[in-house]
């Protein structure tokens, strides 16, 4: 303890009250190791900043509000969510808008004519922040912890390691959607059209891969950042040399990139109109859906999507916590992410406040599992990566320039990382074996954290009331399973 004391009293000053106050000296870490895993979380993530705007644009959100305006909420939600992640729970995860809740907000409550508004939708975030809220503070979130089998909560890294890879592989054009499913993409070399518009991100992304693998066997600090760097110059150089033969195509590319230097003041303004306060202001107006629908339905209506955004906002975080602080040593002696409740209530405030700002549910992100293998340990972590967030805000082409490719070269490497978990599933029990596949395939194949683990709760149930081990169930276990089959059977 002498000598670590020793250690701690050579940083002077403010940086002295920093390092004191994340415990970084003490937990192992150092200023650098934490500020690259907050830049590589930053650079893995930032691609929301661009995907949950498109997300409202495609599903007919417009009329309610513009992609300038959601630009800025989400990056609000992020930076709030982050910092007080790194503040409260003062752990290496950064937060922003999930996905999955907002391909449910987009696509069903205001895309899928239901006669509601983008301030109604942020409603029912604004309730699935305030039940969470409740949950945590009076302990039935803990109550909820211990109801997850050991079957599923033994294979969450690896299903999240999964879920994170396709991720990676699906943004660099990896893998492709076609009329047979999910296929491989062509690097046939025959077709010079082909190759060039369909492969070079696939192989910047496998190179890039490759790249922070061997970086990683040779001990370099933050091999994932340089990798994604790496794999960005890669990209830009290729993207230069494909103007010899497709000079109209190249132009076209440079030209989108340049076109998005604009005033990021603009969006500010679209966003004061548009959705600051909206929630307040006119989301509890549902004569819309009144209209149509009458009372009954708005009153099932309110139960479900507040059910369902509350059950993918707990259990994805709940996932990606086990998921991330598996990989950095940051688990108890239970086994359970240390700070767990401070963790949980960050992301539960950061809802709320989400809401306000007009931001999708805030979730932890899977992809801050980068940054805790980069190092990351401490909340000194996730201010970074807050901070970085705070500046795109500002300068939004800047996060537009680190390509697909780069990032996803780190989420397949994460991928890699958490599959060792795999070897704690005991696969010569049947009854246990169903419920840990489950789990990782439908996390995977279905796209979805929550799905997953609610799929792998409801068999594992099952199996032991068909192998009359009903006891072994408790009473928490039986309302989660009920909670997670409403879920299914009365939402998308």
């Amino acid at each position: 303890m002498a000598e670590q004391n020793g250690e701690n009293s050579k940083i002077k000053g403010l940086f002295g009250k920093i390092d004191d106050f994340f415990s970084i000296t003490e937990s192992g870490s150092s200023f650098k190791t934490e500020i690259i895993a907050g830049l590589t979380t930053f650079m893995a993530m930032v691609y929301a900043l661009l995907v949950v705007p498109g997300m409202y644009e495609a599903d007919g959100a417009y009329p309610y509000v513009s992609f300038g305006a959601v630009y800025i909420a989400t990056a609000l939600g992020a930076i709030v969510g982050t910092v007080i992640m790194a503040f409260l729970a003062k752990m290496p995860l950064a937060q922003a808008s999930g996905l999955g809740a907002t391909a449910y907000i987009t696509g069903t409550l205001i895309g899928g004519g239901m006669g509601l508004s983008y301030a109604n939708a942020m409603v029912f975030v604004l309730l699935d922040g305030t039940l969470f809220i409740v949950l945590t503070a009076t302990g039935l979130r803990n109550k909820i912890l211990a109801a997850i089998p050991k079957e599923v909560k033994t294979t969450l890294p690896v299903g999240i390691g999964m879920f994170i890879a396709f991720i990676g592989f699906n943004n660099a054009g990896i893998v492709e959607l076609h009329e047979g499913g999910i296929g491989f993409t062509s690097f046939n070399v025959l077709n010079t059209d082909l190759l060039y518009k369909n492969a070079v991100s696939a192989a910047v992304a496998l190179v890039g891969v490759i790249a922070i693998a061997v970086l990683a066997k040779k001990g370099v600090k933050g091999s994932i950042l340089w990798g994604m760097l790496g794999a960005a110059v890669l990209y830009y150089a290729l993207l230069g040399l494909g103007c010899a033969w497709d000079a109209a195509g190249c132009r076209a590319t440079f030209t989108d990139i340049a076109s998005g230097f604009e005033s990021p003041f603009q969006a500010f303004g679209e966003w004061g109109r548009e959705s600051v306060g909206q929630v307040f202001i006119s989301g509890f107006d549902f004569s819309g859906y009144l209209t149509e629908h009458g009372g009954g339905a708005l009153a099932l209506l309110i139960v479900t999507a507040a059910l369902s955004l509350c059950m993918v906002d707990m259990f994805d975080t709940l996932g990606t916590l086990y998921g991330a602080c598996s990989k950095g040593d940051l688990l108890d002696g239970n086994g359970d992410p240390v700070r767990l409740g401070k963790c949980l209530m960050s992301n539960a405030v950061a809802t709320v406040a989400g809401a306000v700002f007009g931001a999708s549910t805030v979730a932890t992100y899977v992809e801050s599992s980068s940054g805790v293998a980069a190092g990351g340990k401490t909340g000194f972590s996730a201010l970074v990566t807050g901070l970085c967030f705070a500046v795109a805000m500002f300068l939004s082409p800047i996060a537009k320039l680190i390509p697909s490719a780069a990032t996803s070269a780190a989420l397949i490497w994460v991928g890699v990382l958490m599959m060792s978990s795999v070897k704690n599933v005991d696969w010569e029990d049947p009854a246990f074996a169903l419920p840990a596949f489950l789990t990782i395939a439908v996390m995977a194949f279905g796209y979805s954290i929550t799905s997953g683990i609610g799929v792998g709760i409801l068999s594992c149930v099952l199996v032991k009331v068909c192998t009359g081990k009903v006891k072994e169930v408790s009473v928490v276990t039986w309302i989660v399973s009920a909670l997670f089959l409403a879920m299914f059977l009365l939402t998308n």
